[in-house]
């Protein structure tokens, strides 16, 4: 017992948020040097894997589906965190700042993710095999509150540019957060087979049948490490955003392109989780975390921002503009092709990658 006490206490997953924690405590209010700010940027991106490592515990320990619901839920809190945080720090320039992350997030969990996890699925058994019900239902759940959230303030007349008024912004917070929960209880409740693996016969298949789940008590101690993790990961963002944002004007790219790197450091173990669940022939979980990831980051960050914009100075820009509305179209009339099966093949997976490398190199060069 206390041989397995000590190798826990020594694993990365627990040494690399505290000390992400204690470099936060040192580093705070100061401005960082060049080697400074690398050094934090790494053990932002260790305490982003770990979190995601401890969610994955506590999911293990809860089951599918609740299991990828506890992981698009840390994800989507360490999303909001650093998009608020920046936000803070940031200025006029961050006034689209959510929206950008919020889209980028789409596009990168429903192409590129989705993208992955079906040609890994297509490669090991020649064809990926999923729930359409369930994958079906959640896509449908995306397209809504992308929609809602990201494509009609660009049409509203109730105030100058592509954002809500202060009750639009509280209806669209609202309904997101009660679609998201709508779903929630569907997916966990009477329709909870919908989100289950399923064999190339369609079969539900209950059980991985790999590892045991861990204990209780070993469950509690990654929770307690996640909060730590989340922590460690809002305050060192907030340490290395200056960096990020010269960078990215040096670099001459937009600053929406910000956005794209928030989503792709948040979403980047989101995605080996993914694909994890896909070469172990687990295709239908890669598409619960990839679409659950969309629409917590949608159902969940837009009411969190919302709620922030009482204390926070300036509009909030959520209204897409006309190309990324074109590449939403897309994607999402590309996904119900996709999922209405319930069987793709590398074509679909190699046509969703294309899709997110397109959104990438229009959103560097618009």
């Amino acid at each position: 017992m206390a041989a397995q006490l000590r190798a826990r206490l020594t694993d990365w997953t627990v040494i690399v948020p505290l000390l992400a924690v204690l470099l936060l405590v040192l580093t705070w209010g100061r401005e960082l040097s060049g080697p400074l700010v690398v050094v934090v940027a790494a053990f932002l991106a260790g305490a982003v894997l770990a979190a995601v490592h401890h969610a994955e515990v506590v999911a293990h320990r809860v089951g599918e589906p609740f299991g990828s619901l506890v992981l698009a839920v840390a994800v989507t809190v360490i999303e909001v965190a650093l998009i608020v945080t920046l936000m803070i720090s940031g200025g006029e320039k961050t006034q689209s700042l959510a929206r950008d992350t919020v889209f980028a997030a789409v596009m990168i969990t429903c192409n590129g993710i989705l993208g992955l996890s079906l040609l890994l699925g297509a490669l090991r058994r020649g064809v990926a095999v999923f729930n359409s019900e369930g994958s079906g239902g959640a896509l449908a759940t995306v397209a809504t509150l992308a929609t809602l959230s990201l494509v009609v303030p660009t049409f509203t007349t109730s105030r100058p540019g592509p954002q809500f008024s202060p009750a639009q912004l509280a209806f669209a917070a609202v309904a997101s957060l009660a679609l998201y929960g709508l779903f929630v209880m569907v997916q966990t409740g009477r329709h909870r087979d919908y989100f289950l693996p399923v064999t190339s016969e369609g079969a539900v298949i209950e059980s991985d049948g790999h590892a045991a789940p861990p204990s209780t008590r070993k469950a509690l101690l990654s929770l307690v490490l996640l909060l730590i993790s989340l922590v460690a990961v809002v305050g060192d963002a907030k340490s290395v955003s200056p960096t990020i944002e010269a960078a990215t004007a040096k670099a001459n790219l937009p600053h929406s392109f910000v956005g794209v790197l928030i989503a792709l450091l948040v979403l980047l173990p989101e995605t080996l989780a993914a694909v994890r669940a896909a070469r172990r022939d687990r295709v239908q979980i890669s598409l619960n975390l990839a679409l659950g990831s969309a629409m917590a980051s949608i159902g969940l960050t837009i009411p969190a921002i919302a709620l922030a914009m009482i204390w926070l100075e300036g509009p909030l820009v959520l209204g897409l503009g006309g190309t990324q509305m074109t590449l939403l179209a897309l994607t999402v009339v590309t996904g119900v092709l996709t999922v209405v099966p319930g069987r793709a093949t590398l074509l679909q997976g190699g046509v969703h990658l294309v899709l997110l490398a397109a959104f990438v190199f229009l959103a560097a060069s618009p």
